[in-house]
């Protein structure tokens, strides 16, 4: 009887070891941390745009919200539009957003690009010293680049192939004067648009820009000011547009696709509606209805 005890003893000892193991290994398990889903790494996205969307800031607004909303990481280049559109046309870029219509029309055409949408909307001014020595303030566009010409008053241009400076020698050609008569006081400055504001402010000269730009530089030109508006030549249009995977091979065309969505979305819509009031007292840019 002694022994059949023992074995049962055994028995019951050996179970409750047995359960133990399992019942510590349960709670070990329990305990570890449940294993989260790894995010996808963010693939990079290449926008190449005006300066015109990064000097006003807009786009230290849209980034980070398009990555928050997007698995991108959005990597932006800066430079005039004909470079940006050249950058499309060799496949160097993802999306474009840029505001020279005539030759966005080309790249279109080419089937370098895809899926261009209008976005946004502003106007180009012409500015310059306050003292306005040229007497132009308040003038067409046609009579302002006259009286320069007359006056040899300094004009600084873009001189970069950007948007800005195609639509500067369109309103010099549609006025039929050359700027170049100018001479020395024709100042090209090859540089983005904050610059070339900065150059004209400290030569006295006047240049045109586009409002956004001006508005969000002011600051820093306080003796610089509006004298030419409203004029109908002077509307200034911002496309979005894929480059074509098609003829472009490295393209990302999801991720492109993801941006064009994302600047035509009603959120963004509202984002650039609102962007400078705060600021300014006005939008730096409008939305086509």
């Amino acid at each position: 009887m002694k022994f059949k005890h023992l074995i049962s003893l055994l028995l019951v000892l050996m179970f409750a070891f047995v359960t133990g193991c399992s019942d510590s290994s349960t709670k070990e398990a329990g305990n570890q941390p449940e294993t989260k889903t790894e995010k996808t790494e963010k693939t990079d996205l290449i926008l190449a745009t005006t300066t015109s969307t990064q000097d006003s800031g807009l786009l230290d607004v849209l980034k980070p919200d398009f990555e928050e909303k997007n698995n991108y990481n959005l990597k932006i280049i800066a430079v005039g539009t004909g470079q940006a559109l050249e950058m499309g046309t060799r496949g160097e870029a993802d999306v474009l957003l840029v505001h020279a219509p005539a030759a966005e029309e080309e790249i279109v055409k080419s089937g370098d690009a895809i899926n261009r949408q209008k976005v946004m909307y502003n106007d180009f001014i012409i500015v310059g010293p306050a003292e306005d020595p040229a007497k132009v303030k308040g003038l067409t566009v046609a009579e302002t680049l006259k009286k320069i010409t007359e006056s040899k008053a300094s004009f600084v241009s873009r001189g970069d192939d950007s948007g800005t400076h195609k639509k500067e020698l369109e309103l010099w050609k549609k006025s039929s004067l050359d700027p170049k008569s100018l001479g020395d006081a024709y100042i090209e400055a090859g540089q983005g648009m904050g610059a070339t504001l900065q150059i004209a402010s400290e030569k006295q000269a006047y240049t045109l820009t586009d409002r956004a730009t001006f508005l969000a530089q002011k600051k820093n030109m306080p003796d610089t000011e509006i004298l030419v508006e409203g004029d109908e030549s002077l509307l200034n249009i911002y496309h979005v547009m894929q480059v074509n995977d098609e003829k472009h091979d490295k393209v990302n065309a999801e991720g492109a696709k993801a941006f064009v969505d994302y600047m035509t979305s009603e959120d963004t819509k509202k984002i650039i509606k609102e962007f400078g009031t705060a600021e300014y007292g006005e939008p730096l840019f409008f939305l086509f209805e």
